[in-house]
């Protein structure tokens, strides 16, 4: 279980906590549990998400079990760093959509003692590295990998299996567009795509034979 770091006021630097794992694990969840908690011991919070993801609201940050929290839409990291001033704990959700300068940012905001809670993708639908994620987790001091429930198997998750015939990197998305799977299904789901496309291009090439 994950517990706050020690205040230590001799020591005048915050820290970096990352919260990663698949799609429907409950990062944003834990995410808004950390925020609320310290809104309750009265500090100063501040939470921002990437500006293009509306799925559930404009400005707030909305979990998948509908807890919410109010943010603040920023379209760069760079805008975080303006924001920030005079902040004890920062929040960052969907960490995986900014852009590489938000390695930069946690860490100045961490030195200057600031908290700062990060939540995003670890992996792609791909399974590769997702954005600044692995640089985030790197340089964060408290890294917790949270884990849906497989959809296939019951086992635990984390993959995101994205069933929409997209190849964008980027595609925000719900139940419809993807689901969580675990390295076996995850496995055995793109061996049946890779299988499916053979098969359409065997057929293709029977259709123009003459």
């Amino acid at each position: 279980m994950f517990l706050e770091n020690t205040v230590n006021h001799t020591e005048q630097f915050g820290w970096i906590e990352v919260i990663c794992g698949s799609m429907f694990s409950g990062k944003t969840e834990e995410l808004i549990r950390r925020l609320k908690r310290a809104q309750f011991a009265k500090q100063k919070v501040e939470i921002f998400k990437p500006a293009i993801d509306v799925r559930y609201d404009d400005e707030k940050v909305v979990s998948h079990d509908a807890n919410e929290i109010r943010s603040t839409p920023v379209p760069s990291s760079a805008n975080i760093r303006i924001l920030a001033d005079d902040i004890q704990v920062v929040g960052i959700d969907e960490a995986q959509f900014f852009d590489d300068e938000i390695v930069a940012v946690c860490n100045d905001l961490a030195n200057r003692g600031v908290r700062v809670i990060v939540a995003g993708l670890d992996m792609d639908f791909k399974g590769n590295p997702f954005g600044p994620m692995p640089a985030l987790m790197a340089t964060a001091e408290y890294v917790t990998k949270v884990h849906a429930v497989c959809t296939r198997t019951g086992n635990l998750a984390h993959y995101s299996f994205r069933k929409a015939a997209s190849e964008d990197i980027v595609l925000l998305g719900e139940t419809q567009e993807y689901e969580p799977l675990s390295r076996a299904a995850y496995y055995k789901a793109h061996l049946k795509e890779k299988i499916a496309k053979i098969d359409v291009v065997k057929e293709d090439v029977k259709d123009g034979e003459s």
